[in-house]
C-alpha cells in the first residue's frame, strides 16, 4: 500500500503530523512490512504553520500512483483554494482507491472536484464554505469507504487511529495508540 502525504505552503502542521505519525506505526511498530509513504508537494520545501519546514519527497509528481492520498487542512483556505496550480494538482488524487482529508483538507478535496455528492465534514468554523461543495456532517469523523474526512486539527490523530484499524484490526489500533499514550480515542462515524 502506497500513501501519499499531501503537502503545500500554509498546511496546519499537526494536521499531517497527527495522522502521518499514527498510519506510520503500522510499519515501524512492525504491524504491515508492506506499508510505504512519500510526502507530495510542487516545491522541494514546504512550510506549515508556526514557520515549520519540511522537504517532501515527491515533488510534483502526480498523485493517482497513490493508493491513499492524504490532505491535510490550512488556516487559510480561501488563499489556497484560490491556488488554481495546486487544487488542480489535488484533483490528480481521483485514481486513488482512498482520499482522506484532516480540517480544511476536506474543502481542499471539494475545491479539487473530489467530494461531489460525497458527505464530509472541516473544522467547525468552515461549516460553511464546505456546504457549498457538499453535505456537512458534524462528526469527528466522516467514513464514506473510499473518502474519510476528519474535523478539526485534533481529529488527525483520531484519523491516523481510524486507518490504522481499517488497514489492520482493532487490536493493532489499540497496540498504536497505548505506544502513542493516546487513550481519546473517539472512533468514526460511517455514511
Amino acid at each position: 500500500m502506497q500513501i501519499g502525504f499531501v503537502m503545500y505552503n500554509g498546511l496546519t502542521a499537526l494536521d499531517f503530523i497527527g495522522i502521518h505519525d499514527a498510519v506510520t506505526r503500522l510499519k515501524t511498530m512492525g504491524f504491515n512490512e508492506n506499508i510505504c509513504w512519500e510526502t507530495c508537494a510542487l516545491t522541494e520545501r514546504v512550510t506549515a504553520t508556526g514557520k515549520v519546514t519540511f522537504e517532501p519527497t515527491a515533488v510534483g509528481e502526480e498523485l493517482d500512483r497513490f493508493d491513499v492520498v492524504v490532505v491535510p487542512g490550512c488556516v487559510d483556505v480561501d488563499s489556497v483554494t484560490a491556488d488554481d496550480e495546486l487544487i488542480g494538482w489535488i484533483g490528480t488524487a481521483k485514481g486513488a482507491d482512498l482520499l482522506v482529508s484532516v480540517c480544511t483538507g476536506s474543502i481542499l478535496l471539494a475545491a479539487a472536484g473530489l467530494l461531489k455528492d460525497i458527505p464530509a465534514t472541516t473544522h467547525p468554523t468552515a461549516y460553511d464554505t464546505l456546504s457549498e461543495y457538499c453535505e456537512v456532517i458534524d462528526d469527528r469523523i466522516v467514513d464514506t469507504g473510499d473518502i474519510i474526512t476528519a474535523r478539526g486539527v485534533t481529529s488527525s490523530i483520531d484519523l491516523g487511529l481510524h486507518l490504522c484499524e481499517k488497514f489492520a484490526d482493532r487490536e493493532t489500533r489499540e497496540a498504536i495508540a497505548a505506544q502513542m499514550d493516546y487513550p481519546h480515542y473517539s472512533g468514526s462515524q460511517a455514511t
